[in-house]
């Protein structure tokens, strides 16, 4: 099974209002990591501490670093249409659309499916379903949470752990039931096409 797991660091937590400092996102192909999308992104404003206590990046860290209008594109190309997953994937999923809408930009075309409520329908009794505590509970070796690229790479570890554990005669789920099990409807990025602008003949 083909997937792409992805996640962000923000400077707090509105879509909209606060921006993404960090996006990973790593390709995984038969429960191998494969490819890896990792930057850091100068988000125009300071981060503020309290999001610089969680993921440990701050604004020396960002300054210089490219802007999410010119990283979308490649974070689309990369993902292609490719299923996503994500820990809390609405969070994630708000984020970038609010910033795809905003640039008119490509996004990735693939089905998002969320491995928290998942987790908990494949995990039951656990005393909370925060990545670490799953990834604690899988024994899936660590180094940092709360960076991109780490907390990406350790959702598709546990994505792939419980496709293992749902598979039947070694043929995973089908994607209709996996997004069943989430209990939520389908998740996509918006496609967005670029109208042309049109020239105003009566604004000179």
């Amino acid at each position: 099974m083909r997937f792409i797991a992805f996640d962000l660091e923000t400077t707090g937590t509105v879509p909209g209002v606060d921006q993404i400092v960090e996006i990973g996102a790593v390709r995984f192909v038969d429960g191998n990591p494969e490819a890896i999308f990792a930057t850091l992104v100068d988000p125009q404003r300071p981060i503020p501490p309290g999001a610089s206590n969680v993921n440990g990046i701050f604004d020396n860290m960002v300054k210089g670093k490219p802007l999410i209008e010119s990283i979308l594109p490649s974070f689309a190309e990369f993902c292609g249409d490719d299923i996503l997953v994500a820990h809390n994937a609405p969070f994630d999923a708000q984020f970038l659309t609010s910033d795809i809408k905003k640039y008119e930009s490509a996004a990735p075309k693939g089905l998002i499916l969320d491995t928290l409520p998942i987790a908990r329908k494949v995990f039951p009794g656990l005393p909370n379903y925060k990545l670490g505590t799953l990834v604690q509970h899988l024994k899936i070796p660590t180094t940092d949470f709360h960076r991109a690229e780490e907390d990406a790479s350790y959702c598709g570890h546990l994505f792939h752990q419980m496709i293992k554990r749902i598979s039947i005669g070694g043929q995973p789920p089908q994607i209709v039931n996996l997004v069943a099990l989430t209990g939520k409807p389908e998740l996509r990025f918006p496609q967005i096409v670029r109208q042309p602008k049109q020239m105003d003949f009566f604004g000179v």
